[in-house]
């Protein structure tokens, strides 16, 4: 956007347009800063989600990945720390466990405790040390 020249527009219509053209652009400061924080947010917002469709629409439950079938509205948590629901579309699961993402992939290896549904990471040839993690993600 151009700013409006002061020799086309005379005094308080120049001060008018000026008041206008600044309003405009702390509008589109703010609505660059809301495209920035949402951005931010779908970046660390990576949750490890799945969908499984339900295969009979006169099913009173759902099946999951291992064939065992759920009660219709019912929750459970998985082997897998993955907490899930059943409802009349299928399944919906999401990971518990914070993933770790940015630490060194060469040395080190991210070991889940299945118990806890936590992950430790730990260096390959030394499994008694752990290494640095920069970013986990849900």
């Amino acid at each position: 956007m151009c700013a409006p020249s002061p020799s086309i527009y005379p005094g308080k219509l120049y001060r008018q347009n000026m008041e206008h053209y600044a309003s405009l652009i702390l509008i589109d400061n703010a609505l660059l800063g809301s495209f920035v924080v949402l951005a931010t947010f779908v970046t660390l917002c990576n949750a490890q989600c799945y969908f499984i469709p339900n295969e009979s629409s006169t099913s009173n439950g759902c099946k999951d990945l291992n064939g065992v079938t759920h009660q219709l509205k019912s929750d459970w948590n998985t082997d897998n720390c993955e907490s899930c629901h059943c409802d009349e579309a299928g399944i919906h699961c999401c990971n518990t466990a914070a993933i770790p993402t940015d630490y060194d992939r060469d040395k080190c290896q991210a070991v889940l405790n299945k118990k806890t549904c936590t992950y430790t990471v730990l260096e390959k040839k030394n499994p008694l040390k752990t290494c640095t993690v920069k970013a986990w993600v849900l």
